[in-house]
């Protein structure tokens, strides 16, 4: 499948705001990509794919997620589901068979320990992309230009800020992975 024909895809699955959305996830990732040396074809494709599954409604989202596989404590939060569903529809309903792809998209909301470079490329890619305008996102997309690691922490760091302000759930493993990148930072001085 083409780029141009995921995008056809994805674009008849999203709202006009949202697919707004995923196009500047997909610049973002891509000038990631570029500028830390990960496959900007790779990071654009998982980028195109992230978010078909996010306007779903919350039962159609529990109903796919019982069918699937969905990695453990998904399903407190289930607005965070729209993440393994659309991994789950790579394979499925794109053809797509890679795993660090599958990786990026299932984890794009949370993060994880471990997490690979395209993982992170997505990740900071929906939380800078142009159309994000919160109080912080041009510094972080500064940042990004020449810290993935950096970028990607203090993104976590802000989206778990936010969750606090509102007394919204966080999601354990995102917390294990900002722990993780912030030990990585500090120990490189």
């Amino acid at each position: 499948m083409t780029e141009e024909e995921i995008r056809e895809r994805v674009k008849a699955a999203l709202s006009p705001q949202r697919f707004r959305h995923v196009e500047g996830v997909v610049e973002a990732a891509g000038a990631l990509a570029i500028q830390h040396g990960a496959d900007p074809v790779r990071a654009r494709t998982a980028a195109w794919i992230h978010d078909v599954a996010r306007e779903w409604p919350a039962e159609k989202l529990r109903s796919e997620a019982e069918r699937i596989e969905v990695p453990s404590g998904f399903a407190m939060v289930p607005v965070l589901l729209h993440g393994p569903i659309a991994a789950h529809l790579m394979r499925e309903e794109f053809g797509i068979e890679d795993k660090e792809m599958a990786d990026a998209v299932r984890y794009h909301t949370t993060g994880r320990p471990g997490m690979s470079m395209l993982e992170k490329i997505l990740y900071l890619a929906d939380a800078i992309e142009p159309g994000r305008t919160y109080p912080g996102v041009d510094e972080l997309r500064s940042i990004a230009a020449r810290d993935l690691d950096l970028a990607v922490a203090r993104a976590m760091d802000a989206g778990i800020e936010y969750l606090l302000r509102r007394h919204e759930p966080i999601f354990p493993l995102t917390v294990l992975a900002r722990n993780e990148l912030w030990e990585l930072i500090n120990r490189r001085g």
